[in-house]
Parts: structure tokens; C-alpha cells; sequence
């Protein structure tokens, strides 16, 4: 019912920069949480930031000095900018978003973007 449509992602030289984009559509009544997510071969999926409806940002030690989690609510859609890449970085990245989808009340419901894969060279 809800789909959410990453981009973004590709090759960067360490040191660079990418955006990543993630739109959400369907039958969405509001949005609430969304978070970025990633996955390095061999890793566990790690929870990379997270953005409120009304803000609140939290990211993890690993990227909170580099990457900034924002939100467009007028568009659904959420962006992870990242700066200063290093290799350490490459991974899948998916959005996840929570979402309300008839009322107020009919929430949580949960959904993940296909991927985007990150890859930094040096």
C-alpha cells in the first residue's frame, strides 16, 4: 500500500559527497518516523539516523559529524546528506518509514525503500 523510492547512491572518491533521496507515496495518511539504515557485506543492518515529524534528528557516533538526516514533509520524502565519505561508509542504504494510514490512530505500519548502494573509493 505504501512504497518508498530511493536514489541517490553511486560511486564517490573518499572525501566526496552523495544525497540520498527517499520518496514515499501510497495510502498514507501522515508519516511519522523516518530513518536511514545501512548494510555492509558481512554486517548487520545498523540504523544510520532517524528524523521525527517535527524534527527531532538523532544519528549514530559512526556519521553524526558528517551526515545530516532532513525531511521534506511537503513532499514525503526524507534525505540523508553525506560529506566527507570515507571507505568505511559503503553499504546498502535503505529509508524505513512509519506511517499512519487511515487515521491517526492506525499506526504503526513500517516500510523499506528497495536499496541504494553507497561505495567509496580511495
Amino acid at each position: 500500500q505504501v512504497q518508498l523510492v530511493e536514489s541517490g547512491g553511486g560511486l564517490v572518491q573518499a572525501g566526496g559527497s552523495l544525497r540520498l533521496s527517499c520518496v514515499a507515496s501510497g495510502r498514507i495518511f501522515s508519516i511519522n518516523d523516518m530513518k536511514w539504515y545501512r548494510q555492509a557485506p558481512g554486517m548487520q543492518r545498523e540504523l544510520v539516523a532517524s528524523s521525527t515529524s517535527t524534527g527531532i534528528t538523532y544519528s549514530a557516533d559512526s556519521v553524526n559529524e558528517r551526515f545530516t538526516i532532513s525531511r521534506d514533509n511537503a513532499k514525503n520524502t526524507v534525505y540523508l546528506q553525506m560529506n566527507s565519505l570515507k571507505p568505511e561508509d559503503r553499504a546498502v542504504y535503505y529509508c524505513n518509514v512509519d506511517v499512519c494510514v487511515s487515521s491517526w490512530y492506525d499506526c504503526p505500519h513500517y516500510f523499506w525503500g528497495q536499496g541504494t548502494q553507497v561505495t567509496v573509493s580511495s
